[in-house]
């Protein structure tokens, strides 16, 4: 089993709900061009994450998608709010369409204005396509339709998401190969190739910065494979003389230790923060030599727990671990 395959469906939420919140603009320029006409972007948009727990926090528990709620500013003057579902994890369910319906009203509902709701299907499955919900009974009859958005409908269009000037292209192009791939080097070589096309499509830092990010969290690799794409991201940095590597190792680590952490309390303490640790001096000082090796397999929670601290400060191996 690899480690894509353990990671928890909140392993894909943050880099979607991250994605949503820095390129709402572009997320809606790509998937849903008419709700993008719409608005009146040079009023720009307002995130309303804690107002959309207070209508969802009964919602069933481990629920597989990630919501966003953004306020905007419709070009006729009204104020907008667009509720997003977005399938991240793409399981197909019968009661999405309800669901969306559920909020909708409640929202409506709760605040008085407009509502806009929004699907994007993440899912492989090409028949899973719900539009609309319907209820009726004795004469009583609601219907409720909203715009969605099939992912794989868009590999068709591979090269037009290739070529396009449009950076939600990229976390479109990464959540389909995650979703798509289930070999290892396959997923690495892909990630490889779409970390290559950030760096060609000339963004300023911390676009990049950014970007790099969302793409390493939806494309998750077998441990055994980031040495691999860490050297090839090297190798990419070095032939377009951008000076970004302290930086992209530092993101690394840091997410490392969040999502290492967190499985740390699924697999067993010990062997979570160990694993995780064997990953940050991968990504930061290379391979892992024998003398390393020993020092970690023999170390107690107390000295894990203090490298993991360390390693954002060390300037090498030796240092980190103290090799006698």
């Amino acid at each position: 089993m690899t480690d894509q395959d353990t990671a928890r469906p909140t392993d894909h939420d943050s880099p979607w709900k991250e994605a949503l919140e820095y390129y709402f603009q572009e997320f809606t320029q790509l998937l849903f061009p008419a709700i993008h006409d719409e608005v009146d972007w040079s009023r720009g948009y307002t995130p309303m994450d804690k107002e959309l727990q207070q209508i969802t926090a009964d919602a069933e528990s481990g629920r597989r998608h990630a919501d966003k709620l953004i306020k905007v500013q419709a070009r006729d003057g009204a104020e907008t709010w667009v509720l997003i579902h977005v399938e991240v994890q793409g399981e197909p369910e019968d009661a999405f369409a309800e669901r969306m319906y559920t909020y909708q009203y409640r929202l409506r509902d709760r605040y008085g204005i407009d509502v806009v709701s929004l699907a994007v299907l993440a899912d492989t499955r090409s028949s899973f396509r719900p539009m609309c919900y319907r209820y009726a009974r004795w004469g009583c009859e609601l219907s409720f339709t909203f715009p969605t958005a099939k992912l794989i409908d868009w590999e068709e269009r591979w090269p037009g998401l290739e070529a396009s000037e449009n950076v939600f292209a990229l976390v479109v192009m990464a959540q389909i190969k995650a979703k798509r791939l289930k070999q290892g080097a396959s997923r690495k070589d892909t990630k490889v190739a779409l970390i290559r096309l950030l760096y060609e499509r000339g963004y300023h830092r911390r676009e990049i910065m950014r970007l790099f990010h969302i793409i390493d969290w939806m494309i998750q690799l077998p441990r055994e494979l980031e040495p691999e794409f860490v050297q090839a991201v090297h190798a990419i940095q070095e032939e377009r003389h951008m000076p970004y590597v302290n930086t992209i190792e530092r993101l690394a680590i840091e997410q490392g230790i969040k999502q290492g952490l967190e499985r740390g309390l699924e697999r067993g303490r010990h062997e979570g923060v160990e694993g995780t640790l064997r990953k940050l001096i991968t990504l930061k000082f290379g391979d892992l030599p024998a003398w390393a090796d020993k020092r970690l397999a023999s170390a107690t929670d107390t000295q894990l727990d203090e490298w993991v601290l360390q390693i954002l400060s060390a300037d090498s191996l030796d240092t980190l671990l103290g090799k006698h």
